[in-house]
C-alpha cells in the first residue's frame, strides 16, 4: 500500500519555498496544463500506463504544486460586543484573495466531511471566545494555514466546488453558498462512479493490510510528535537565550554608565575604572547584535522546522480520525444492520412456528426484505471506506518524503544560526582586549585555559 514520491528542489527553505521548489520537479506538460487550466487528475497519470483506480499516481512535487494557499491576519474589527479576527485567505491556484472568518473555515470543513466522509479532513484548531491573546490567535493563523493548504492539495478535494468557493469566493454569505453547493448531492459514496464496485478493486487482505498500516501510521505519528516538542523546545531555548543575551548586554551597558562619584581611596585606579566603564558600554551593542541573531535562529526553526513536523502531523491525525469514522462509522453500523437482521429472521421464523395470521408473516418478509436493502448497501459502503482508506494510506506515504525536507531545513537553520553568532562572537573578541589592563596600563590579552591555574589557590 505504499507509493514513493519524489522530491525535488532544496531544503532549506519555508513551506511557501518548498512549494516553489516542488513546482520545478514537474513535467513539461503539466506545466503548460496549468497555463492553460486547472491541473485534472488524469493529466497527473503516469505516462504510458493505464490508470489504476488503486494507485494514486502522484508524487511529492504534484501535491506541493497545485496550490499554496497563504492565511494572514488582518487588522481586529470591533463587533457589537466582541472583537473578532478575520483572515486573509490567498489562493496561487485561483490568484485569489478573499476575507474569512473563523466559523467560514468551521462550516467548510462541516461540509468536506459531510460530503467526503471517508476521507482525510483535517481538524481545526479550537475556538476560544474569550481571552485570546496574540499568541493564540498567531497559533490559531498558522493552524488555519496548515489545514487549508492541506485540504487544497488533496487529490480528492482539489477541483471540487467546495474548495472553490472558499478560495474564490468574494460574494456574501459565503456559508449560504458552500451548504447550497452539496445540497441535495449526497456524499462521495452516491457521486462516485465505482462506489458500487469498490470491492472488486479491493485486495483480498484488505483487512489485514487496513490493520497494519493503521498500526504503522500510529507508530510513525507517535514518532513525529516526540520530534515536534523536541523541535518546540530548541526553537524556545533560542528565543530564551536571545533574551538572557539582549539582558546581559543591558547590565553591562548599565555598569558602564554608571555615575557613583569614585571614593578618593581609589581615586590612583581612577583611570582603569573609567577605561573599564566606557569598554563595558560599548560592548552593549555586540550584545544586542548576537540577541537578535539567536532570536532569527529560533524563528527560523519554528517556521523551517516546526511548522513542516506540524503540518505532517495534521495530516496524520486526519488519518487516525479517518480510521476511528471508519469503525464507529459504517463499520458499527454494518454490524448494527445485521444484528437487526438476524433478529427479525427470528421473528419470522417464531412467527411461522406459531402460525400466526399471514398478514403478520407478510410485514415481517417485506421488512426482512427492507433490511436485506440496508445491509448490501452498508457492505457497499464498507467496502468503498477501505478503498477510500486505501488510497489515503498511500497519501500519506507520499507525505513521508516532507521528512527529508524537515531534516534539511533542521541541519541548515543550525548551521547558519551558529555560523552568524560566531561571526558576531569573533567580531567581539577583539573588543575585549581593552578590559584587560596590567600594572603599566598596557593592554592584555585574556588568559587561557592553561594559565587559569595561576590564580587557583
Amino acid at each position: 500500500m505504499m507509493v514513493e514520491g519524489g522530491v525535488g528542489g532544496h531544503m532549506t527553505r519555508g513551506l511557501e519555498g518548498d512549494a516553489d521548489c516542488l513546482r520545478s520537479g514537474r513535467s513539461a506538460d503539466l506545466q503548460k496544463s496549468q497555463l492553460n487550466e486547472p491541473i485534472r487528475p488524469e493529466a497527473l497519470t503516469m505516462q504510458g500506463t493505464e490508470r489504476n483506480p488503486m494507485v494514486l499516481s502522484y508524487s511529492l512535487q504534484d501535491l506541493f504544486g497545485h496550490d499554496t494557499v497563504q492565511v494572514e491576519l488582518i487588522p481586529e474589527k470591533k463587533g457589537l460586543f466582541l472583537k473578532h479576527v478575520e483572515y486573509e485567505v490567498s489562493s496561487s491556484r485561483f490568484k485569489s484573495s478573499v476575507y474569512r472568518r473563523y466559523n467560514d473555515f468551521v462550516v467548510f470543513q462541516e461540509m468536506l466531511l459531510q460530503k467526503y466522509p471517508y476521507r482525510m479532513v483535517p481538524a481545526l484548531p479550537p475556538k476560544r471566545m474569550l481571552g485570546a491573546d496574540r499568541e493564540f490567535i498567531e497559533s490559531r493563523r498558522r493552524a488555519l494555514k496548515r489545514f487549508v493548504n492541506l485540504v487544497a492539495r488533496h487529490p480528492s478535494f482539489w477541483d471540487d466546488i467546495l474548495v472553490n468557493i472558499f478560495l474564490s469566493y468574494n460574494g456574501q454569505e459565503v456559508q449560504n453558498r458552500m451548504r447550497e453547493s452539496i445540497r441535495g448531492v449526497g456524499d462521495e459514496y452516491v457521486t462516485s462512479q465505482i462506489s458500487t464496485q469498490a470491492k472488486d478493486f479491493l485486495p483480498s487482505d484488505i483487512q489485514v493490510q487496513f490493520v497494519a498500516s493503521r498500526e504503522l501510521i500510529r507508530n510513525i505519528f507517535n514518532s513525529f510528535y516526540k520530534l515536534r516538542d523536541r523541535a518546540e523546545r530548541m526553537a524556545a531555548r533560542a528565543i530564551d537565550n536571545a533574551t538572557d543575551l539582549l539582558g546581559f548586554g543591558k547590565e553591562l551597558s548599565a555598569l558602564g554608565s554608571d555615575t557613583t562619584p569614585l571614593p578618593s581611596w581609589a581615586a590612583l585606579n581612577q583611570s582603569t575604572w573609567g577605561a573599564l566603564k566606557q569598554a563595558l558600554k560599548g560592548l552593549s551593542v555586540e550584545f544586542a547584535l548576537l540577541a537578535d541573531k539567536a532570536a532569527q535562529q529560533g524563528k527560523l526553526e519554528e517556521i523551517d522546522v516546526v511548522e513542516k513536523l506540524n503540518l505532517f502531523l495534521d495530516l496524520l491525525q486526519s488519518y487516525k480520525d479517518l480510521c476511528e469514522r471508519h469503525e464507529k462509522g459504517v463499520l458499527h453500523k454494518h454490524q448494527k444492520a445485521l444484528h437487526k437482521y438476524s433478529l427479525m429472521k427470528k421473528q419470522m421464523i417464531s412467527a411461522s412456528v406459531q402460525n400466526k395470521e399471514g398478514e403478520s408473516v407478510e410485514q415481517l418478509e417485506s421488512r426482512i426484505a427492507e433490511q436485506e436493502n440496508a445491509i448490501m448497501v452498508m457492505e457497499l459502503r464498507n467496502f468503498f471506506s477501505l478503498y477510500c482508506l486505501h488510497q489515503e494510506t498511500q497519501l500519506i506515504h507520499i507525505y513521508l518524503p516532507l521528512t527529508s525536507h524537515i531534516l534539511g531545513a533542521f541541519v541548515n537553520s543550525q548551521i547558519q544560526g551558529h555560523k552568524e553568532m560566531t561571526n558576531v562572537w569573533n567580531e567581539l573578541k577583539p573588543k575585549l582586549n581593552c578590559l584587560y589592563v596590567g600594572t603599566h596600563n598596557l593592554p592584555s590579552p585574556p588568559l587561557s585555559p592553561d594559565e587559569s591555574h595561576f590564580f587557583t589557590p
